[in-house]
């Protein structure tokens, strides 16, 4: 398969190819007919990262306690190829990994990697954007702006992951097989989605057994239903394909509120094994979210401009739910039994945290680009500060909160950048079957983005 890729870029390379500076149309750009209305496009994508982690307590790499782990790593590297073909007709294609370091499939292979992100075509009902129907493996999700991030256009180091509500337990990747509905009329920006998820037993992890805290069922499987509401007071964001723009970088003026929801019937199901003749509980996923974005110049001959986000989120997963993740995981070990930490679905190690649970998040985010004399040609900076604030069921009360900040090197806008982020995160532990705070720790990430 990966073959076939490298010989489908090639391909594209040897045809008459030109640029364009418009945001929605760079990298490599084949003309089907002579105005370039129909076109095929390449991008290529990669985000190699250098980080310094203070490990959760317990933790193990290869059989040997670390406290503090230094790692190289890929967190993204992605190719895509999409296009309007016809007047009507749009495909896209997004194939990559994710998440490769040293402890990648540390257990298996480690050559098992890439796979298809995205592959999807899509009809266009009206010539303007009112009404467009897809189909196939897509990120054209419900909830919020972040549940379908375009990953190369992010301000902060990454996107919140916990906004990709079953990232990797029914989905892939938080893509789903869909059939959806998206447009744009007048200022409002709309989808809605009915999907099929995937069985929670072909994630290849682990797959948690019924016990009395909710986990994704393995028996019978409800369609999800989905929907994303957008009230655009200004300019329009890009509606080429499913993703929206984590920052424009001053080049639109964009105030937007948005509103989402998820639902799944029977998704999720417990049973109290300790109390005789408990049937099993079945639970819906049901999640909402309501947000609002800012991206605009402050002045444009300076160069200078604001972006901030905030979004509210209550997230019903089912009866004390309550997952861990750890963005490309620098461990893969415990030497903590489950009577010493939170029990929870996934690995509590590493730079792990309980990122999703029953319970409500607000996330806020904030950055500022610098003027363009600070830098002059060698491009711009832009510091920013990202906070996550939840209260789960399962943290008993406790209310965890995420502190990220940092500040991107814009060397060539989001085509190339070097960015340095902070991360402090909570942990916790169990203390008599009640859970309390521990040390909170602190992770540093060096990333090197080429994007184009």
């Amino acid at each position: 398969m990966e073959k076939k890729i490298i010989i489908i870029m090639m391909a594209l390379l040897s045809m008459r190819v030109y640029s364009q500076n418009t945001s929605e149309k760079e990298g490599i750009i084949y003309k089907i007919n002579d105005d370039g209305s129909h076109y095929l496009q390449a991008t290529v994508l990669n985000q190699t990262w250098v980080r310094l982690n203070q490990n959760n307590s317990g933790t193990m790499v290869d059989g040997i306690a670390q406290n503090n782990t230094f790692d190289i790593g890929l967190r993204r590297t992605r190719m895509q190829v999409f296009g309007q073909v016809t007047d009507r007709a749009f495909v896209y294609f997004q194939f990559g990994q994710n998440n490769f370091n040293a402890v990648y499939n540390s257990n298996s292979n480690r050559k098992v990697a890439a796979f298809f992100h995205d592959a999807l075509c899509e009809f266009k009902v009206f010539n303007k954007n009112q009404l467009k129907i897809g189909s196939g493996l897509t990120i054209a999700n419900g909830l919020s702006r972040f549940s379908q991030p375009s990953i190369g256009t992010i301000m902060t180091m990454d996107v919140p992951v916990f906004a990709q509500t079953t990232v990797d337990q029914t989905d892939q990747f938080s893509r789903k097989l869909s059939l959806y509905a998206r447009g744009q009329i007048n200022h409002l920006d709309y989808r809605i989605a009915v999907s099929d998820p995937f069985p929670i037993i072909s994630n290849g992890a682990t797959t948690p057994e019924i016990g009395p805290n909710a986990v994704f069922t393995t028996k019978g499987r409800h369609k999800q239903f989905q929907g994303y509401f957008i009230w655009q007071f200004f300019e329009h964001e890009g509606h080429t394909t499913p993703y929206m723009t984590g920052t424009h970088l001053g080049k639109k003026k964009v105030f937007n509120i948005g509103a989402g929801a998820i639902y799944q019937k029977n998704a999720l199901w417990s049973q109290d094994k300790s109390i005789a003749d408990t049937s099993i509980q079945y639970d819906n996923l049901a999640l909402l979210a309501l947000e609002s974005y800012l991206d605009m110049p402050i002045n444009k001959e300076k160069g200078t401009a604001l972006s901030a986000y905030t979004g509210y989120f209550i997230t019903n997963y089912g009866q004390n739910y309550l997952r861990y993740n750890g963005l490309m995981n620098p461990a893969n070990g415990t030497s903590l039994n489950s009577g010493n930490s939170i029990v929870g679905q996934g690995p509590t190690y590493g730079n792990a945290l309980p990122m999703f649970g029953r319970g409500k998040v607000l996330y806020s985010q904030v950055g500022y680009l610098v003027p363009k004399k600070w830098l002059g040609k060698n491009g711009q900076l832009m510091p920013y500060a990202s906070t996550t604030i939840a209260q789960y069921d399962r943290l008993q009360g406790l209310t965890t909160s995420t502190l990220n900040a940092g500040i991107n090197w814009l060397v060539n806008g989001h085509k190339a950048k070097i960015s340095l982020d902070w991360q402090n995160r909570p942990t916790y532990k169990l203390v008599s079957n009640k859970v309390i705070n521990d040390q909170r720790k602190n992770c540093f990430i060096l990333q090197y983005q080429i994007n184009f």
